[in-house]
């Protein structure tokens, strides 16, 4: 979860104006970005920022856990979002299958051959925060929220679970491919060079390595069991391309956790003034009004 969260639940219990002000831009801060990630279009980014909060202020003070107001509060964003959203030029339509999310034979060799940080493996080296917002808008809807609650917003599975009303075995299937999914789009140039390479040629998935590929997520999230992860540190010692893999892997997931979104200073400035006075009337409403600095 974001230390965000917490820090406005903290402050919106201070009992002080200049804290809840405080705290309801740290709320905007995390709805406004939440929402660009989901969704990639500011405006609409922009008006869920300001009706989910608007519609939150009579319960902010209610809320006493950070976990509670997170999952309430990604719920009615994410309804939001996908009442107001336009299509994302990005995103496909389709369901996610896992072989069409690995490697084939061609990659994992070129993959080797880039473990040694030829000039063509730089290219990757450096994605823009544009080119990894495309990435992930290129991720279908029911599998780039998962990302966004997971790796982006920090969510735990079982918070994940809540938000969605998914099990958590299907949050976790769905998280993985959207990781691979992220890669592999992050991962454009460097497969155009490969196609380059090949010529064409049609190379057979890497059967022997599927199963490997299959648990890399909950290898990453240190949530395999004993039995697992010690059949993937032999294969991964034997096996140098499937190395590489996990490590492109893993930068993917560390670039998606990197990327942030924040709303327009003067947008959010307007935005909190109204929210602020919104949140005193309901306060005084209730004959708790906060000290004053």
């Amino acid at each position: 979860m974001r230390p965000e969260l917490t820090k406005a639940t903290e402050l919106l219990h201070s009992g002080d104006t200049g804290a809840v002000e405080r705290a309801i831009e740290l709320l905007q801060g995390t709805v406004f970005s939440f929402s660009m990630k989901v969704c990639g279009h500011r405006e609409d980014a922009e008006d869920t920022m300001q009706d989910v909060l608007l519609k939150a202020l009579p319960y902010l003070s209610k809320i006493e856990s950070p976990q509670a107001l997170a999952v309430w509060l990604y719920k009615v964003a994410r309804n939001r979002c996908w009442m107001s959203r336009r299509r994302s030029k990005f995103a496909p339509t389709e369901t996610l299958a896992l072989d069409d999310l690995l490697p084939d034979a061609s990659e994992l060799e070129s993959l080797t051959s880039e473990a040694d940080k030829s000039p063509e493996a730089n290219v990757l080296s450096a994605e823009s925060a544009e080119q990894v917002q495309e990435a992930v808008l290129r991720i279908p809807p029911q599998y780039r929220l998962i990302l966004v609650l997971h790796d982006m917003e920090e969510l735990d599975t079982s918070e994940v679970a809540q938000v969605t009303g998914l099990k958590e075995g299907t949050v976790r299937v769905r998280l993985h491919r959207a990781r691979l999914f992220l890669r592999k789009e992050l991962s454009q140039k460097r497969r155009q060079v490969v196609k380059s390479r090949t010529y064409g040629r049609r190379a057979a998935k890497p059967v022997q390595c599927r199963e490997m590929f299959a648990q890399l997520s909950e290898y990453l999230d240190g949530r395999a069991s004993d039995v697992t992860c010690e059949h993937i540190q032999k294969h991964l010692a034997e096996c140098p391309a499937c190395m590489v893999f996990l490590a492109d892997l893993e930068r993917a997931v560390q670039r998606c956790r990197e990327y942030d979104e924040a709303c327009k200073p003067e947008t959010a400035e307007r935005v909190r003034k109204l929210l602020v006075a919104e949140y005193m009337k309901i306060i005084d409403a209730m004959g708790r009004s906060p000290a004053v600095n």
